[in-house]
């Protein structure tokens, strides 16, 4: 078997926001079908789709009421196997997002659960009795705030729910709940799907004792949005019981070949990264995993080392995938503007720092664009949390918005109609069309970056070392010997300076904002470099000179 996913990039795509083809203001299968060159002209290996189920879309797919079919907003099963096909011609693989914590409350299996206490699949989600004065079990929350539990008048009993009310929890002490989803995921290995993107995957299990989590050591003052972080979640979710599950996963997927698996890791920060390693190390659980580690706020250089180094600390053998924007969070340019003078020098700075860590990378659907968050009124949200909370949290509409793919008509070439969300003006300047004959845009920068990394091995999956220096340079080499690459990133908005020795820089990388002279390295505002060792066997020196 190859191991394609092993320092592969994936492009995620939010399906809503790709491609209209029927003039409803969604986007569609066809209409990504369609838009796949553009994706297979950056050198991405692989796509991500979001949730392209069956789904009343309380969370916009999240909600999945059918795991085996294709909802008709996005098209139909024949649709989605011309899409394979369109990109498997492409050279591209296809992953799709599985919800398998959870199913929507209009799913069947549900249906029958709330039906009676002896329904035939009356066990197969989480139920519980009320405590003796009618308040619910214990003290879980969810992640979208409030109680974790919902009353249902027919049972009489309260069901589990770590997202909202219509997100019920899968009861995966039961085998027949795990038997069942994992023929789900047969359905689409069969059809030609090459991996699965895992939602929630440290969810899948709860304290089948149903004991309250202990709250969190916290200094800060109460949160204005959720209440999930006054916790530590360590008997609602990341129970010793999932990895056995993966384990069935992988065992599945082992049967087929080239297929991968990816995890989305959610938890607090001092656990994610042990919980990366933990459910990707040795070859019988996830190929690789991701968490919410490099999608906040924080940009410097200690903390990218960190997340890193800390991850092959834990799991030598195991793999994680990287990624700084996806579909759940404000976008990485505009969360580390602070960090910048220019947006898109950021863009170009963040895709040549994610393109050379070690480990599997996700780009997300305008990312090569250098998108910027959308602003949005409270009028144009449809995102349950951002509603609730406004003004406070804005929720995930922001970075939801359709691809500019062109400038000059009103909905910018995604629909004939108006989209689901607005395509506003800062957005519609920065449409794929104009970047296209723009050899300065990010999407030129992404595109030489992409074929940088595939014409230097060491970027897929050699070794990484980092060098001792001072904020704000991070400083790491990727391999060894005369093959060695060594990356170097300001990650500010003035210039630096850096002594250096027995490099040179390299002559194949994008344009870098960066000069070397008689050993002395300067790097401009959010400029980095990408040096060749010029075949030195002893270890290159780097020190770092305000």
């Amino acid at each position: 078997m190859s191991s394609w996913w092993r320092g592969g990039v994936t492009y995620q795509i939010y399906p809503r926001s790709f491609q209209d083809s029927t003039g409803n203001g969604i986007g569609d299968l066809p209409g990504i079908t369609r838009r796949l060159q553009h994706v297979a002209g950056l050198g991405v290996d692989s796509i991500w789709l979001s949730p392209i189920f069956p789904s009343p879309m309380a969370d916009m797919g999240y909600d999945v009421s059918d795991y085996t079919d294709i909802d008709p907003l996005f098209g139909t099963l024949d649709d989605f196997d011309a899409l394979v096909a369109r990109a498997h011609a492409l050279g591209l693989r296809v992953i799709i997002d599985q919800v398998l914590s959870h199913t929507s409350n209009a799913h069947p299996w549900f249906q029958d659960s709330r039906s009676g206490r002896s329904a035939d699949k009356a066990d197969w989600y989480v139920w519980a009795d009320p405590q003796p004065d009618g308040s619910p079990p214990n003290n879980w929350v969810s992640v979208f705030s409030g109680p974790a539990w919902e009353w249902d008048s027919r049972r009489r009993q309260y069901y589990f729910h770590n997202f909202l009310p219509q997100q019920p929890d899968l009861n995966f002490h039961n085998p027949e709940v795990q038997d069942a989803l994992l023929e789900t995921m047969r359905f689409w290995l069969d059809r030609g799907v090459d991996g699965f993107r895992l939602d929630t995957v440290n969810f899948y299990f709860h304290d089948a004792e149903l004991r309250s989590d202990p709250p969190s050591v916290r200094d800060d003052p109460l949160p204005t949005v959720s209440l999930y972080g006054m916790q530590q979640h360590v008997h609602s979710k990341t129970r010793p019981e999932n990895v056995a599950f993966l384990q069935r996963m992988r065992s599945l997927l082992d049967g087929y070949d080239d297929r991968a698996l990816v995890g989305e890791v959610g938890d607090d920060a001092d656990r994610a990264i042990a919980i990366m390693a933990e459910y990707t190390r040795g070859d019988d659980r996830l190929h690789m995993a991701y968490s919410f580690d490099m999608l906040g706020m924080e940009y410097s250089a200690a903390h990218f080392r960190s997340r890193i180094e800390d991850f092959f600390a834990g799991a030598p053998d195991g793999w994680p995938c990287w990624s700084f924007s996806n579909h759940d969070v404000a976008r990485h340019v505009s969360r580390w503007l602070p960090h910048a003078r220019e947006p898109n020098v950021l863009a170009k700075q963040a895709a040549a720092m994610l393109l050379s860590f070690r480990g599997s990378v996700c780009l997300y659907q305008g990312e090569e664009l250098g998108l910027t968050e959308t602003e949005l009124t409270f009028e144009e949200l449809t995102d349950p949390p951002g509603i609730a909370h406004w003004p406070d949290y804005k929720g995930r509409d922001g970075c939801r918005t359709p691809i500019p793919w062109e400038q000059g008509n009103d909905y910018s070439g995604f629909s004939t109609a108006r989209p689901w969300l607005p395509i506003k003006e800062p957005q519609a300047r920065m449409n794929v069309a104009d970047q296209s004959n723009d050899p300065q845009a990010p999407l030129a920068f992404y595109r030489d970056m992409l074929i940088f990394r595939r014409r230097r091995p060491v970027l897929r999956e050699a070794q990484i070392r980092f060098f001792d220096t001072d904020e704000p340079v991070l400083a790491y080499s990727r391999g060894t010997g005369a093959d060695a690459l060594v990356c170097v990133f300001n990650l500010s908005p003035g210039p630096v300076v850096l002594q250096v020795a027995g490099l040179k820089l390299a002559a194949d990388a994008p344009d870098q904002a960066a000069a070397l002279t008689e050993g002395a390295l300067s790097l401009g505002p959010n400029g980095f470099a990408f040096l060749d060792a010029g075949g030195a066997t002893s270890k290159p020196s780097v020190r770092f000179r305000i």
